[in-house]
């Protein structure tokens, strides 16, 4: 196979660039004619109290604590929008942002293509690996966000308040800012074992990093866990910190091993 030229990989990369467009594109038309569906039935759900997780952990705290603010079905949020033009751009906005995030694998798998014939077959096993597990991780983060988090922060702010003279009118513009930043935050977050797994390829840490660590990071990992959930419910907590605290032990399990000292008695 003849080697590629300056402007062969020019082209080849523009025409990457464009199936990436156009598939974006594609997704985003489509999710602009389903956002009306999609506001109703999810992202709007939280907002109301026989959302499916308000249900469980109100099951489960009041098996464990004796919290039952999550068993109020009756808990709404009412949203106002303040802006002429926020729910048209808004409208806009989430089908781009929808349309980015499930066109994930096939955009990293054309990144891939066009990087692949670069790459030894040591290499391509690496990044196949890298890809696969940030994707797998990434949606697994916004799942954790959108189920857990964004839920429980949801109510506990909405239901807060610092005087009884203030009412709390949330706007449509502040919603949809929390939604987004919150769940792209957790998935962002849940490529921990990525950064780890690129620093261990630079040399940079190696698996005793984990060991010697790990109390350092279990308090970081809680402080992390308390400002994502601002509940102050230990409960809530647990369930935010266990899978961060998970993810750490697995970014000691995939990153090189120590280089072991040869040997020299002999």
């Amino acid at each position: 196979m003849d080697e590629m030229t300056f402007w062969d990989h020019l082209e080849e990369l523009r025409r990457v660039l464009f199936r990436c467009i156009g598939t974006v594109v594609v997704l985003s038309i489509g999710f602009f004619i389903i956002m009306p569906w999609m506001f109703d039935k999810v992202i709007m759900a939280p907002c109301f109290g026989d959302f499916p997780i308000y249900r469980i952990f109100c099951s489960l705290t009041q098996h464990f604590t004796e919290n039952s603010s999550l068993c109020n079905e009756a808990f709404k949020v009412d949203i106002i929008n303040i802006k002429l033009a926020s729910q048209f751009l808004i409208h806009i906005q989430t089908s781009f942002i929808f349309a980015v995030i499930i066109g994930l694998p096939f955009l990293f798998f054309e990144i891939w293509k066009f990087v692949q014939p670069a790459l030894y077959d040591k290499e391509k096993k690496s990044f196949r690996f890298a890809f696969s597990l940030a994707s797998f991780l990434f949606y697994i983060g916004l799942s954790l966000g959108y189920f857990i988090v964004f839920p429980i922060t949801l109510r506990f702010l909405n239901d807060y308040q610092i005087s009884a003279m203030i009412v709390n009118q949330l706007s449509l513009d502040s919603y949809m800012s929390t939604f987004f930043s919150m769940n792209l935050i957790m998935g962002i977050v849940f490529e921990m074992p990525i950064l780890f797994l690129i620093l261990s390829k630079l040399g940079l840490i190696h698996r005793s990093f984990f060991k010697k660590w790990r109390k350092h990071a279990i308090v970081i990992l809680l402080i992390l866990a308390a400002v994502i959930t601002p509940t102050g419910d230990p409960f809530t907590l647990t369930i935010v910190a266990l899978p961060l605290y998970l993810l750490y032990e697995v970014s000691g399990l995939i990153v090189k091993s120590d280089k072991k000292i040869p040997d020299q008695s002999n």
